[in-house]
């Protein structure tokens, strides 16, 4: 193989307080002040743990090999969000319980995986995020190649080591570190929206002027 080992650390993460505050925002609102053309599609959600936010610690590994995996989780921070490219392939479980029982103890905030994960009973009722295509019973090899903490492509979303990933029910969606603070600013606006919505809702006041205005752009109906 030509190259050495490609082994990074983050080179910045995202306040603590900054992420934490983006883990109260539902990812639609997160994906409507981005244009709604952000989030990744296709995973699916195996634990039952709510809504998550961490700082990406990327991972691209060849399909069905572990091996840099296992480096990457040792090299975590507490806070840290595992977002690994395994190339969207299926064959053999990335992780299990094993891994997982080791992320929780090393305070990690879960696993977003373009790849397959087993041993689904222990993340349905573990205490970490898990994301993943689909499960597999197979388990990884290990013996590489990798990389780590370089851009990684998952579930379609190019996501950048340090990036903020939030992930809930709906889905994940990943905040760039340096649009952190606007994008939290953006979302509290369209939330404070929603709330007024609703409420005219509820009260029988909702103003649907604005469905006429756009199918009759010249007033005409």
């Amino acid at each position: 193989m030509i190259g050495a080992p490609v082994i990074n650390d983050i080179d910045r993460r995202v306040a603590p307080d900054l992420v934490s505050a983006l883990s109260e925002v539902p990812t639609p609102i997160i994906g409507d002040v981005f244009g709604r053309l952000s989030g990744m599609q296709g995973l699916r959600r195996f634990d039952r743990n709510g809504r998550r936010a961490g700082s990406a610690f990327t991972v691209r590994v060849r399909p069905g090999d572990n091996l840099y995996l296992h480096k990457a989780l040792h090299m975590a921070q507490p806070g840290d969000m595992l977002v690994v490219d395994g190339a969207g392939d299926v064959g053999n479980a990335l992780i299990g319980e094993i891994m997982m029982r080791q992320a929780v103890a090393r305070g990690l905030a879960g696993f977003v995986i373009d790849g397959a994960v087993r041993d689904i009973g222990a993340f349905r009722e573990g205490p970490v995020l898990c994301l993943a295509r689909a499960h597999s019973l197979r388990g990884p090899f290990k013996t590489g190649p990798g990389e780590i903490n370089t851009p990684v492509v998952v579930g379609g979303t190019t996501v950048t080591p340090g990036d903020v990933v939030v992930a809930d029910d709906d889905g994940v969606i990943v905040v760039p570190a340096s649009d952190a603070a606007a994008a939290l600013a953006a979302a509290k606006d369209r939330m404070a929206e929603e709330e007024r919505l609703l409420a005219d809702i509820a009260c029988g006041r909702e103003d649907n002027a604005w469905i006429d205005a756009m199918i009759y752009p010249n007033g005409a109906n």
